[in-house]
Formats: C-alpha cells, structure tokens, sequence
C-alpha cells in the first residue's frame, strides 16, 4: 500500500509539524537499528541481568526480513525533514477457539520507541494512533504490549493512551552463581 494509500484508509493526515507516519522501509533500517539501541540502553539500564549494554534486538538484515513481511508490520513517524523519530513493529496474532476462550485477533506491539530527542512531541501518540487504526482495519480485537517493570516513564504513556493491565508476568531469580543476576531484594532497595 502506497503512503498515501495508508494515510487515507486510516484517515490519519500529516500533522502540524509535518511529520507522517507510514510503513517503513528498506531506507529507515541504519534509523531504526539506531532507534533499537535506545532501547536497549534503557532495558540495560533496568534489567542488567537480563540485557546487555550493547547488541541489538535484530541484525540489519532481520530487520530487512520483517519490514518485507506484511504480516508483521513496523510504522515509523517520519518529521518534515525525512528523518525517522519512532517506531513502531507490530504482529498480528490469531488466537482459536478453545474450550475456555473466544477466538480472537490480536495486535501485538512488540517495540514502540521514540528517539530521546523528540520525546514530548506526540510521535509516540501519533504512532499509536496510526496502529490503533490499522488494527481495527485488520479485525483486530485488541492490541497488546509488553512493558518493563522498571520502564516508568513507558508504563505511564501506554496508561495515558488508554492501555490497561491484561495480566502480569511474576518472577523470582533462583540462580545466584552468575555476577549478572540481581536478587529480588536488591532490585526493591533500588530504583529499579
């Protein structure tokens, strides 16, 4: 589907600034991985034992592999100059009937980053906004997330566009014989 093809099925216009959201491309990957390191910094920085300090989610040629497939679609928000502030990967997930549960359609949100410099601009809404939309033209129940314990600031955006907690993932580190892992009694004297 062609920029101006999204933008009008999803009745989203450029904004004010000039900035757009659309479907990324093979050109947005050097933006992107750029955009995926800032997320790991701050995953690092809450959860050491369990990210590093550098890496990446996915090498540059994944990241090409997921942007080709329309099943697992990354919107970007791209300001009045071209360049790339956020992102946003999506996966769409079927859900069959079960003897407990309805069948349904999901969209799962499996990263949304804005970059650290265009934080309080509204790209992380304006993201959202356009997912929101897509998933509704995709017959999509619900979307869904995952968020860090430690990640304050993102658990009061996701709160902020209207996100609600689903359920929770529990924990309790049961291996002390590696440097990297922090017991749970650390982790609550701290700022985590």
């Amino acid at each position: 589907m062609s920029e101006r093809a999204e933008i009008e099925a999803f009745g989203l216009q450029t904004g004010t600034d000039g900035g757009i959201v659309r479907r990324a491309i093979i050109s947005d990957v050097p933006a992107i991985m750029r955009l995926l390191r800032q997320v790991l910094s701050v995953h690092n920085a809450s959860r050491p034992d369990l990210f590093k300090p550098e890496g990446g989610k996915y090498s540059e040629k994944e990241l090409e592999t997921i942007i080709a497939d329309g099943e697992r679609p990354v919107f970007v928000f791209v300001d009045a100059g071209g360049e790339v502030l956020g992102h946003c990967f999506c996966i769409i997930e079927d859900y069959p009937e079960t003897g407990a549960c309805y069948p349904r359609k999901t969209l799962y949100i499996d990263d949304l980053c804005v970059d650290s410099g265009a934080r309080r601009r509204h790209v992380g809404r304006r993201l959202y906004e356009h997912v929101k939309e897509f998933a509704r033209a995709a017959g999509a129940y619900n979307i869904t997330l995952h968020a860090w314990e430690g990640n304050a600031g993102a658990i009061a955006f996701y709160r902020s566009l209207g996100l609600t907690v689903q359920q929770y993932t529990m924990e309790e580190i049961v291996t002390s014989n590696d440097e990297r892992v922090v017991s749970n009694e650390q982790r609550a004297t701290s700022n985590w």
